[in-house]
């Protein structure tokens, strides 16, 4: 072998030992690249994972709370209008009570809301047919009691049933619906606690 022979082999052999070494440096250098992208996909994955995750149990808390209120608000709903047709049921039933038991119960009534003054109480058409023999006598007797008196009136009240007690220019409209109307919030109350223990 010549010496420019030599030569040419060295230069070819150093060119390859570079070519060889700049290969090396560059998939040295691409594998870094490649893990690296590795490692940060993986940790976007898994912060997109755990983010995903955590909004996913947010929404899911939100939803049943959302379901649950909805339901609350459905069951009291329904415990209302079961008060309501209780109630209902209640005025009916008072506004067909026997004649007996149902002038009592306007006795009764009548006496809470008795003063030591001159009344005057007023029935619907269908109670002034109806009126016991003795109730006037009954009135009587209750309002001297309470250091009043009472006079029932000859013309019908525009009420359904129950009555109105006036005192000069005060009236009080107690006619079964009224009177439930004015504590209805408490006998919701009472219906409620005594229906949904």
């Amino acid at each position: 072998m010549s010496g420019l022979d030599e030569i040419l082999t060295l230069i070819e052999q150093q060119q390859k030992e570079t070519e060889d070494s700049i290969l090396k440096a560059a998939e040295s250098r691409a594998a870094a690249i490649k893990a690296e992208g590795d490692e940060k996909a993986q940790k976007a994955y898994e912060d997109h994972l755990r983010n995903a995750k955590a909004q996913a149990e947010k929404d899911f808390e939100n939803s049943c709370a959302s379901v649950d209120a909805s339901m609350k608000r459905k069951i009291l709903a329904c415990k209302v209008e079961i008060i309501d047709d209780t109630i209902e049921k209640t005025i009916l039933k008072l506004k067909n009570l026997p004649e007996k038991e149902y002038f009592e119960l306007l006795l009764r009534l009548i006496r809470r809301h008795l003063q030591q003054d001159k009344g005057v109480l007023g029935l619907c058409e269908a109670d002034l047919k109806r009126v016991p023999a003795d109730f006037e006598k009954s009135l009587k007797e209750m309002a001297e009691k309470n250091n009043g008196s009472i006079q029932l009136s000859n013309v019908p009240a525009d009420i359904e049933d129950g009555f109105i007690l006036s005192y000069g220019l005060i009236s009080e409209n107690c006619c079964f619906r009224a009177i439930i109307e004015a504590e209805k919030e408490d006998i919701r109350d009472t219906a409620a606690r005594i229906l949904f223990r």
